[in-house]
């Protein structure tokens, strides 16, 4: 039979409302089911052994990437990015140690890769027990790191792409030390994620090297990029370059001052914030940002929508709601950084 996510499947329902009641204590029944469901009908449309295998799979690593980091939701984290090469006497890597151990400190938890170089410096500073480790099996350069081989916290994937969605997702924040292929590619996913709106705002870093690692790449961009106006200017909002350790972690504790986070709901934005904006405060960004809201409309207060009674832990903090231009992520980012500079 052709199965659907309505209630139209007869028996097939019935069978998977026992199988949810029977293994006990299921969360949010309905989104289960839709989950079950999808595995028959992949079951049905599929016959080749290795696309299901890959459904598989990677639905087994997500189960686990939620698992290892529920218990931690309420913490700030920050996602760590370099060069799985650099020796531990490399100025590169005692600076990552130092800037991990600064950030633990201050009560963030530090997500790697799990391998050697600026993986391993990034655990290192922060401790096991503040750390997690994202290793991916590879024919080389694959084993976990001493420190967080003998962690719970440790996951090794199969597949970079579920991997990525770990260092994206459950990030706050987002530092990058100088690196090769690999470091490029992660910062370069992060920029397109966050400049098309596919994972949500947050402080990305490039914390250079002293000799002008991200520099030089800065040069790149703005001659050849920016240039060819293959990107628009306010696309450098969405980054901060400094070799200041002090800089870097008052960029990222800076980000969350005023802000909190934020959700679309029916093609509306919502902003949560720590503290509720005075009128005059809200007019300013009105002022500031036009290009960012669709015209005729306004930016107001609101309480929280009926849709984000899914997140009832938010459900407290202020809001303000606007019909957001979707073509303008990095004048988001600009806006964000306006609404921090208020008094706290």
């Amino acid at each position: 039979m052709e199965l659907t996510y309505a209630r139209t499947n007869g028996a097939i329902d019935e069978l998977i409302d026992l199988l949810m009641a029977t293994a006990g204590g299921v969360h949010n029944p309905p989104i289960i089911r839709e989950m079950l469901i999808t595995a028959l009908k992949a079951g049905q449309e599929s016959d080749y052994p290795a696309d299901l295998k890959l459904i598989r799979s990677t639905m087994k690593e997500m189960r686990y990437t939620n698992k290892v980091f529920a218990p931690y939701r309420n913490r700030r984290k920050v996602t760590i990015f370099g060069s799985a090469r650099t020796p531990k006497d490399d100025p590169v890597y005692q600076s990552c140690v130092r800037f991990s151990r600064e950030l633990a400190r201050r009560g963030y938890m530090i997500i790697t890769g799990g391998g050697p170089g600026i993986m391993q410096a990034g655990n290192e500073g922060a401790g096991s027990e503040n750390s997690f480790a994202v290793n991916i099996r590879l024919p080389f350069e694959q084993s976990p790191n001493p420190v967080m081989s003998d962690t719970p916290r440790l996951i090794t994937y199969k597949y970079f792409f579920n991997r990525k969605v770990a260092f994206v997702r459950e990030a706050q924040a987002i530092a990058v030390f100088p690196g090769g292929f690999g470091t490029l590619d992660e910062a370069m996913e992060v920029f397109t994620l966050i400049q098309t709106g596919k994972t949500s705002p947050k402080p990305l870093v490039l914390i250079d090297d002293g000799n002008g690692f991200w520099d030089n790449w800065l040069a790149f961009v703005k001659q050849r990029l920016l240039g060819m106006s293959l990107i628009s200017g306010e696309d450098f909002s969405l980054f901060t370059i400094t070799s200041d350790l002090d800089e870097a972690i008052f960029v990222i504790e800076s980000f969350y001052r005023n802000y909190h986070s934020l959700r679309f709901v029916g093609g509306k934005l919502v902003i949560r914030l720590n503290r509720q904006l005075e009128q005059e405060e809200l007019r300013t960004i009105e002022t500031e940002f036009p290009e960012l809201y669709e015209s005729g409309t306004r930016i107001t207060t609101t309480p929280p929508l009926p849709e984000e009674r899914d997140e009832p832990d938010l459900l407290h903090l202020p809001r303000i709601l606007m019909n957001f231009d979707h073509h303008r992520y990095g004048l988001l980012i600009s806006c964000i950084w306006r609404i921090n500079s208020f008094p706290s």
